[in-house]
């Protein structure tokens, strides 16, 4: 069985600290009972860990950009035991030779490799025990045809959690932090998480961390909204960048379009970052629209920074000259 995960970007992180990583390992589900939100995949994905389950085997975890040599990846494959699970994020970091070593073995449950070079060298072709791939991508359009093709037990794309289900995960990683939180400012931090709970845990913990300072160690709405506040957050989730991005399409741009090149070099920022990491979630608000002659700012983000839109935004116009 081969499936394969296509993840949202999330916002950029900070280095961490090790109490921080300590925290986020707490923090993670450890079952299907306790994982919130993402009920369609986690239906999809029960089989394979119930297989692993009952024939005790384990999952193996590695990831694309750790595998540098096709000998890295043959000795992890060679280690499997029946039954295991290997699990490799983000793939698409993989070399092509690298790459080419799973083709016979998610095919024919076998590898083909040569070792030694010149005269000296000999080729192996390796029977393998049955296993499971798992697979995780951020960048679906860079892994390779043959490679997405052979991924027979499904792909399925994980999207933006529900406020309710982030919520519920606010909640209870409260109980984790042994931090009493009341039931207004969990839905202030939820309502600020980009529908991502690791965003969400930050908040939660830069919330916690204030409240001991500032308060009583109780999370309450007021001293939420202040955590929040000092962390140039809106009620929306956008944080300075975001509000710099629409800014700067509204002004200098009178609205877009604008290419992403052009608004990258206008902000100094990375082409890259902008596209993954800020513009899914201004879209997903409605805030951003990606035409055919750029980037265009709608109505609502007009609305959002205080501004006066245009009888009919820029976006529209857009698709007027197109129709």
């Amino acid at each position: 069985m081969n499936m394969s995960i296509d993840k949202k970007s999330n916002n950029l992180n900070p280095q961490k600290r090790g109490e921080d990583v300590s925290l986020d390992l707490a923090l993670r589900p450890k079952n299907f009972d306790e994982y919130v939100g993402q009920d369609k995949v986690k239906r999809n994905l029960t089989l394979a860990h119930l297989v692993a389950k009952e024939m005790n085997s384990q999952i193996k975890i590695t990831s694309g950009p750790a595998i540098s040599k096709v000998g890295d990846l043959v000795a992890i494959i060679l280690r499997l035991e029946e039954g295991d699970i290997l699990f490799i994020d983000e793939i698409h970091r993989l070399s092509k030779l690298v790459e080419e070593i799973l083709y016979p073995a998610m095919e024919s449950r076998a590898i083909d490799f040569v070792s030694g070079k010149g005269p000296s060298a000999q080729s192996y072709h390796l029977p393998l025990k049955p296993f499971t791939l798992v697979a995780a991508t951020t960048r679906t359009s860079l892994l390779s045809s043959p490679l997405r093709s052979r991924f027979s037990g499904g792909s399925f794309r994980l999207d933006f959690y529900t406020i309710e289900d982030i919520e519920k995960i606010v909640c209870r990683n409260a109980k984790i932090l042994c931090v009493e939180t009341k039931p207004e400012a969990i839905k202030i931090i939820a309502s600020r998480s980009r529908f991502t709970p690791r965003i969400a845990n930050r908040l939660l913990k830069r919330a916690r961390d204030y409240a001991e300072v500032k308060g009583q160690g109780i999370i309450t709405p007021e001293l939420a909204e202040e955590a929040l506040n000092l962390l140039e957050i809106d009620h929306l989730g956008l944080e300075s960048v975001d509000r710099r991005i629409l800014d700067t399409i509204i002004k200098k741009f009178n609205g877009g379009p604008v290419g992403a090149g052009t608004l990258a070099a206008a902000m100094m920022e990375e082409v890259e970052t902008i596209e993954e990491v800020y513009e899914p979630y201004l879209m997903q608000l409605g805030f951003l629209d990606r035409t055919p002659r750029g980037r265009c700012a709608t109505s609502r983000a007009y609305e959002h920074l205080g501004l006066t839109p245009p009888s009919s935004s820029a976006s529209d116009q857009n698709q007027q000259k197109l129709i």
